[in-house]
């Protein structure tokens, strides 16, 4: 099943996850009900931390079919989208800060026949990503600034979540990044989040099966 095609979404974002045990890990999640993977592709420049690049994306390919969504916090994307489809992404996720001007880079991606996102930090106004709407196959509100994981919810991810709810074309789907847990994941359903990346919440719980399941039950319900 296409885990884009179906709301809510849990995405796991393997920065959190046990590097040593990297298999074993994917295999937790497939086996907890996880329907996507999250890739957060970090350069020390565009964000001030270092993660991992293509051949981390390409594992991960080789390890699982689930689909897999790259988040390039990165400084010149441009130069890379089309190697991460290549690496064996299904969507490319790119930062408006990143990109003058987002749209072409968005085209590409999906002439090549991936799924193209675009991601925004919080202290950007959702008007910078307009003009880049009808392109967008995902929308990706950041509720922390990107770099680490673990960070404490920002508000502000819930007013862009609903203003931008209300002008979205058809289709597109909202994703919510960043301090999503127990706590926060209902807020951000109701407030139009459709896609959830989560890491901390996940991966310091001793029962992936369980953690997805309530995550997306509260998703699912609203907390209600």
């Amino acid at each position: 099943m296409d885990a884009y095609a179906s709301a809510p979404t849990v995405l796991p974002s393997l920065l959190m996850c046990d590097f040593g045990h990297l298999a074993d890990e994917i295999a937790r999640l497939e086996a907890a009900g996880a329907r996507a993977l999250h890739l957060d592709v970090m350069d020390g420049h565009f964000v001030p931390n270092l993660s991992y690049g293509l051949p981390m994306v390409e594992t991960a390919r080789r390890l699982s079919q689930l689909p897999i969504e790259t988040h390039l916090m990165i400084s010149n994307p441009g130069d890379y989208v089309e190697k991460y489809l290549d690496a064996g992404a299904d969507i490319v996720t790119i930062h408006v800060e990143a990109a003058a001007d987002p749209r072409p880079l968005l085209e590409r991606i999906r002439k090549r026949g991936g799924r193209a996102g675009l991601a925004i930090n919080p202290p950007t106004p959702i008007e910078a990503i307009d003009s880049a709407l009808s392109l967008c196959d995902v929308v990706l509100v950041m509720s922390v600034s990107p770099g680490f994981g673990g960070q404490k919810f920002e508000s502000v991810a819930l007013e862009k979540l609903a203003a931008l709810r209300a002008k979205v074309p058809r289709g597109v789907m909202l994703e919510v990044d960043g301090g999503v847990n127990d706590t926060t994941i209902a807020r951000c359903a109701q407030a139009g989040a459709q896609l959830f990346v989560v890491g901390s919440a996940i991966f310091r719980s001793d029962d992936y099966t369980a953690k997805i399941r309530k995550l997306t039950e509260l998703a699912d319900g609203f907390g209600k």
